[in-house]
């Protein structure tokens, strides 16, 4: 028997409300990201760490966000607890994975292949590891074609999001990159909803087992929330105010992938111009024969 499911119970409300906490995390965490080119030592593993976070937990509140509006007409859908807790855990892991290579390898084209790589795999195994945390009286199906597609969305969508990071040329830079990768997660779950179909055993015999979205995800959301609060605080108020004062050398010496000292200078090489000198003065010196 084939169940209906609709994943926009409640309108436009979870979508709209989903896209704005992926946009959110995402500003913030490719702020903290751009904040890191700049910085050195500790400080940049701090804010490449504080940037993983945020965008994770960004992503993982959008996707449960719009999970709220999703059900099954002829089966309660509840969720079990160490799989939703261990998707929240990949996204960060492979999230900050990422971050983390572009952070130290600058957004060079094999830094941010790699690192984006990472990290869209990351946000599409959070995803279809979330849908593996539900519980209900049948048995969930994809169709492999549209879910291969969601994970090229979310692999580009992250590339381009890393390379925005990395050209450190504003916060107004980092909320427009945000606003396409929001947009290109958001397009990702729904496209991964699109492709599950759900074959039910029967009638429903019982409730299933795990724990209902509202006793579950509700209070899990927390967390992440907390999180992206402390990362606002940072963003909004100045770097210097928050973390200490940074070390002042020049920024461009400080930038992954550029050379932290000029070349060296051979002493013992003249310039091109003083050859040129010393034959003039020579001929001044050199009485003119007639």
């Amino acid at each position: 028997m084939q169940g209906t499911v609709d994943g926009f119970t409640y309108g436009l409300v979870t979508p709209l409300v989903a896209y704005f906490m992926a946009c959110l995390g995402g500003a913030l965490g490719l702020r903290c990201t751009a904040r890191s080119m700049l910085a050195g030592g500790s400080w940049r593993a701090g804010w490449l760490a504080l940037g993983s976070v945020a965008i994770a937990s960004g992503i993982w509140t959008m996707h449960f966000i719009a999970m709220m509006g999703f059900t099954v007409e002829e089966s309660p859908v509840h969720y079990d607890r160490p799989t939703t807790f261990a998707s929240l855990g990949v996204a960060v892991l492979m999230v900050g994975a990422g971050i983390f290579i572009v952070g130290y390898q600058g957004a060079t084209g094999t830094a941010l292949f790699t690192g984006g790589t990472v990290t869209g795999l990351g946000i599409a195994s959070m995803h279809y590891l979330g849908m593996a945390g539900m519980r209900l009286n049948g048995k969930l199906a994809y169709n492999t074609l549209t879910v291969s597609a969601s994970v090229v969305v979310a692999v580009v969508a992250a590339i381009a999001a890393l390379w925005a990071a990395g050209q450190v040329r504003g916060f107004l830079w980092s909320v427009g990159a945000s606003l396409v990768m929001g947009l290109a997660v958001s397009g990702m779950h729904y496209m991964g909803m699109a492709a599950l179909s759900v074959h039910l055993h029967g009638p429903a015999d019982g409730t299933p087992a795990g724990d209902s979205a509202a006793s579950l995800l509700a209070p899990m959301m927390i967390g992440p929330l907390a999180l992206l609060c402390l990362a606002g605080v940072v963003v909004v108020f100045d770097p210097q105010m928050a973390v200490g004062k940074p070390d002042r050398r020049p920024a461009e010496i400080r930038r992954p992938g550029v050379p932290a000292h000029p070349g060296p200078v051979h002493a013992g090489r003249r310039p091109a111009v003083r050859p040129v000198r010393e034959r003039a003065y020579r001929r001044s010196r050199t009485p003119q024969s007639r």
